[in-house]
């Protein structure tokens, strides 16, 4: 058995796009330790793009849009697959229908709809599955480090943090009749497909890079490991928090080299 008591349980992995991103780490980790791991994805069309990834994996397809679709997913992995050790959010949707614009900019409709995916679908999910969970089952979100209020991230940034908020307010609303934990992990800049198409990102990947202690950027597994660790028993005295994983960055500001290169552009 490994430390992390991970053996034989099952968990449910929602967000897998593609090898680069963070669901797919941590689904990859879950079954390293022995556990059983159920997978949704967004759409036929993305699944049918994972076929060879996830073939003969237990696959369901879920719109975090559609409270219908929520609701389903939720009666039909609970019936074939539970009770559920845990579960990983690892969900996000931003459409930028007007471009990048400064946030007092940003539209009802597209703030809304991201708000809906993002983040209040945490909330739906775990209403729906809560007769499906083990009374110690684990919620983990993936979620942003407080410090990344680039413009260029639109307006996600308020919405992940919306996406922390929820996440502990269920650990305190689950715990009336349950010992459910609901915890987010707040990653600094990954290298992901789906950062990719964020305009500047690279930039401020790089940046950010160099603003942490190592100077080396934080890998997609490390934020992985934390969210593994969050999901398994061996964390189960952590509650209602946003674990910040970003190799030093927000603790950086002063970092000489960077201190005299702005000075030197200044």
């Amino acid at each position: 058995m490994s430390f992390l008591g991970l053996t034989g349980k099952t968990f449910l992995v929602l967000g897998v796009a593609n090898k680069k991103s963070v669901a797919w780490h941590v689904a990859q980790t879950l079954e390293a330790e022995g556990a059983k791991v159920v997978y949704s994805v967004r759409s036929a069309t993305r699944l049918e793009s994972l076929k060879t990834l996830l073939a003969g994996k237990a696959v369901y397809i879920c719109d975090f849009e559609q409270e219908s679709d929520i609701k389903a997913l939720a009666a039909k992995v609970g019936q074939e697959h539970g009770p559920l050790d845990g579960v990983l959010h690892s969900v996000a949707f931003a459409n930028f229908s007007q471009g990048m614009q400064p946030f007092h900019q940003t539209q009802r409709a597209d703030f809304l709809q991201a708000t809906t995916i993002s983040a209040f679908s945490l909330v739906e999910l775990a209403r729906e599955l809560k007769p499906y969970l083990r009374v110690d089952a684990a919620f983990v979100s993936i979620g942003i480090s407080s410090q990344v209020t680039a413009s260029n991230y639109g307006y996600m940034s308020p919405i992940k943090a919306a996406l922390e908020s929820a996440s502990r307010f269920l650990a305190k609303s689950f715990s009336h009749d349950t010992k459910v934990r609901f915890n987010s992990v707040n990653a600094g800049p990954l290298k992901t497909s789906a950062s990719a198409g964020i305009p500047g990102y690279l930039d401020n990947y790089l940046h950010a890079e160099k603003m942490t202690f190592r100077k080396q950027a934080l890998k997609t597994q490390e934020v992985a490991d934390v969210a593994v660790y969050l999901l398994s028993p061996r964390s189960s005295g952590i509650n209602g928090q946003g674990i910040v994983v970003d190799a030093g960055m927000g603790w950086n500001f002063f970092d000489e080299a960077l201190v005299k290169a702005s000075n030197r552009l200044s």
